[in-house]
């Protein structure tokens, strides 16, 4: 297991930027099944919990088509698509169906199964409401906000994506893409577009359950709902590309959010169908009342009558930096900031100590975009040259993405080992979770591998029940155990919402946390859990494809799995166990579908 280490400095690959707290957060986080996290003796309040989603009283809403699916958009062709340009570029039925089978609530779970929560299901205050995308805990943190340029089809401004409404909330108007195109800095990708999804995360919308180690939980959100929009477009022929690494701030700003509570997490520009972007969008038809009031479109009239608002000093960050905040092509003027901001429905908000040190390591040098070959020193380990168990070829995910979408759940006990699973159903598992590239501004063709899978197999046909290391290469198991792993899994498991021996197969991956962190610094943690999010919505996805169960938890012990596999020499964190397998037949349910 790797020691703790506060500040220590980098090699090459990202020269100048320090590794800070992410490191020591990432060791508690591995050890918190035998080392508790503070605060020890927390204890959630349900009754003041936080909403699932952003409350913008006073603004309008736009509705949104569903937009169209095409049958030939299957989950394999989102998973693995032709290498090449993609085909084309957004328009807004594409964007509006592409947000409503990820991010909006799509129906209402009501199934009998093993969760603790099943006594509240039937309230109507406490019901559990699901979209396609993966959460942890289902509590939902992120939120979606579309800056528009004008070669869009909608008045340049900025929009909140209503999650409950499946329409978008005008917050903004004026063109302020530039202000988003000047955070991201030296990018292609930027420069080719005015048109940007913008990704936040709201970390008291999950730390009223999981405090201090939510952090750890919703930088996995980010990768579950980027990934699950790259799945959806590149089945038909569009890209989907994160931005990791960017000026935080001035987003933010533009957002009326604060840093230590809110931030965003990743951009993803968007290459907008027949669009010839023009210059600009760094917010000069727009005032910004930065107290929180209206920003509206500005006039010459209303710019004399305004004068030179006094700008005051940037407040310190953990890099350091101080001076006025300068909006790009407004020397002197404050950014612009959103008409409306969120309402919080909890009383009491807590902040964790934790938490505030994550946000200040992870936006410290958050605009400090890594080396090409940076990651490279973080690469998954080369296996050892034993004989492997061969695997038949991956069984075709020809399901269209919304219908597996829409269809993904968790199991939560309703796993049955009597049918075992076939060998090409797991193939396709493994592919699915093993062939994930979170592609970012640090991610490249170039860039080797930083997840690899194990397999704990209890009941696949020709498998034998044993302890596997997956090498995607060859399609092949190597046998790391022999014998039935069920008793392992279940001892290790810390709660009583699945029978891990009933699951077809668990599969872990890992990721040399530690070394992503040395390479690129503390905001590498991003990318980390991005990555195992986004590995986590493949394989929900491929399972649902499949019409297999599905189901992915954190409450494991950590370091019982790297001891049990032989980890501790490689650096290699196992993040998730993600259990799949068939389930009972013809399950007690209810169906409440809203879509």
């Amino acid at each position: 297991m790797a020691e703790r280490k506060d500040d220590v400095p980098v090699g090459s690959a990202q020269e100048g930027v320090p590794v800070g707290y992410a490191q020591e957060y990432g060791s508690a986080v591995m050890w918190r099944g035998r080392v508790p996290m503070e605060p020890v003796d927390f204890t959630p309040d349900w009754g003041d919990a936080p909403r699932k989603g952003r409350c913008y009283p006073g603004a309008d809403l736009l509705p949104l088509p569903t937009g169209e699916v095409a049958a030939t958009a299957s989950v394999q062709a989102g998973m693995h698509p032709p290498s090449g340009e993609p085909g084309s570029g957004f328009t807004l039925p594409a964007l509006a169906g592409m947000l409503l089978d990820s991010c909006a609530t799509i129906g209402r779970r009501l199934a009998v199964q093993a969760n603790t929560d099943l006594a509240a299901l039937p309230s109507y205050r406490t019901a559990n409401w699901f979209r396609g995308t993966a959460s942890g805990g289902g509590l939902y943190p992120c939120a979606v906000y579309w800056a528009c340029g004008p070669s869009g089809p909608l008045t340049p401004g900025v929009y909140h994506y209503s999650t409950p409404h499946h329409a978008l909330a005008p917050l903004l108007a004026g063109d302020v893409t530039g202000v988003v195109r000047a955070a991201l800095g030296d990018l292609p990708a930027a420069s080719r577009t005015d048109q940007f999804l913008l990704l936040s995360v709201k970390l008291w919308q999950n730390a009223f359950k999981y405090n201090s180690f939510s952090y750890h939980a919703v930088t996995m959100d980010v990768g579950t709902v980027v990934q699950t929009w790259r799945i959806w477009a590149q089945a038909q022929g569009m890209r989907v590309d994160p931005v990791l690494w960017f000026d935080e701030e001035p987003l933010n700003r533009l957002l009326g959010i604060e840093a230590e509570a809110e931030g965003v997490f990743a951009v993803v520009p968007l290459h907008w169908d027949g669009a010839d972007p023009p210059p600009g969008g760094d917010g000069a038809d727009v005032v910004a009342d930065t107290d929180g009031g209206d920003a509206v479109a500005r006039t010459g009239a209303a710019d004399a009558a305004a004068g030179t608002p006094e700008v005051g000093d940037r407040p310190e960050t953990s890099a350091g930096r101080a001076g006025p905040i300068d909006l790009p092509g407004l020397p002197g003027r404050p950014g612009p900031a959103v008409r409306y901001r969120d309402r919080e429905r909890s009383r009491q908000v807590l902040t964790f100590d934790a938490l505030r040190r994550m946000r200040r390591a992870t936006l410290g040098y958050a605009a400090h975009r890594p080396a090409p070959a940076a990651l490279h020193a973080a690469a998954t380990p080369t296996a050892e040259p034993v004989p492997r168990l061969a695997l038949p070829d991956p069984r075709p995910l020809t399901v269209d993405v919304r219908t597996a979408l829409r269809a993904r759940r968790s199991s939560f006990g309703r796993f049955e080992a009597r049918v075992p699973l076939d060998p090409g159903p797991l193939a396709a598992l493994l592919a699915a979770s093993a062939d994930t590239r979170f592609d970012t501004d640090a991610v490249g063709p170039g860039t080797p591998p930083l997840v690899k899978v194990y397999a704990f197999v209890n009941h696949v046909r020709d498998v034998p029940p044993g302890e596997y290391e997956f090498e995607p290469a060859t399609n092949s198991l190597r046998p790391i155990r022999s014998g039935p792993p069920g008793e392992f899994l279940q001892r290790n498991y810390f709660l009583a919402n699945y029978n891990l021996e009933q699951a077809a197969v668990v599969l872990v991956p890992t990721v040399r946390t530690s070394a992503v962190l040395s390479a690129v610094g503390d905001r590498g943690y991003h990318l980390v859990n991005a990555t195992i999010g986004a590995v986590a919505q493949n394989c929900y996805t491929a399972a649902s494809a499949l019409g297999l169960g599905c189901g992915v938890a954190l409450g494991f012990d950590n370091i019982s799995y790297i001891e049990e596999l032989g980890l501790t020499d490689t650096g290699e964190y196992p993040l998730l166990i993600m259990l799949v397998g068939h389930e009972r037949p013809n399950p007690a349910d209810f169906r409440y579908e809203l879509v």
